[in-house]
């Protein structure tokens, strides 16, 4: 899980949308991001299958629409004017009731656990053991590994501006504009997983 999610890949990404806010408030962000992620993973892991087949949606459907909003992040991330990223040392004064809705969409969904992520730890809490000792094994192993994800993922993120200092303001655009189009493949990667995925199942349909 911890290389799809990538939490050191993401750092640049999330650097580039929250260059407005001040050190204190990218922490709070990081520190949200990671609860949030936690509980997607653990969310998607036990109660996934059970809430994609209450709304009768398939792990197909939602690749193509979580691959259509990456690829939107990181098309607007790549039209970012020159001007817009040298003005990370403007901070802004930011309610925290906006630095949490933020943190969800779209930093934690689908920027750091996207519908690959999901995908995955729905399709390994779907295969998971149900019977004897091996079920509590399975869970603690998922919490402790979810743990470790996140925590990963709040260094990464609340300290992503350190590494901008090391790097300079010339490597970080390149890194920025490299990741920006990064994002839209993988956007386009997973839309076109589900969209194979939904054409190969047309013929079972039409018969």
């Amino acid at each position: 899980m911890f290389p799809i999610v990538n939490p050191l890949g993401g750092a640049p990404i999330f650097l580039s949308l929250t260059h407005y806010y001040s050190t204190v408030q990218r922490k709070l962000l990081s520190r949200n991001i990671a609860v949030n992620s936690f509980l997607l993973l653990i969310g998607s892991y036990f109660i996934g299958t059970h809430i994609l087949a209450f709304f009768g949606i398939s792990l197909p459907v939602v690749q193509v629409g979580g691959g259509l909003v990456v690829m939107a992040a990181g098309w607007n991330m790549l039209k970012q004017k020159e001007g817009d990223e040298t003005r990370g040392n403007v901070q802004q004064s930011v309610d925290p009731r906006d630095l949490s809705s933020r943190a969800f969409y779209p930093l934690t969904l689908p920027l750091t656990v996207g519908p690959g992520s999901i995908s995955v730890a729905i399709t390994l809490g779907a295969n998971e053991p149900h019977h004897g000792s091996s079920i509590l094994f399975s869970i603690i192993g998922a919490i402790i590994g979810s743990l470790l994800i996140a925590v990963s993922v709040y260094f990464c993120y609340a300290f992503a501006d350190r590494l901008a200092v090391i790097l300079g303001p010339t490597a970080m655009a390149v890194i920025m504009r490299l990741t920006s189009f990064l994002l839209v493949c993988i956007g386009v990667q997973i839309f076109w997983n589900g969209f194979s995925a939904l054409l190969g199942s047309l013929p079972t349909i039409i018969r």
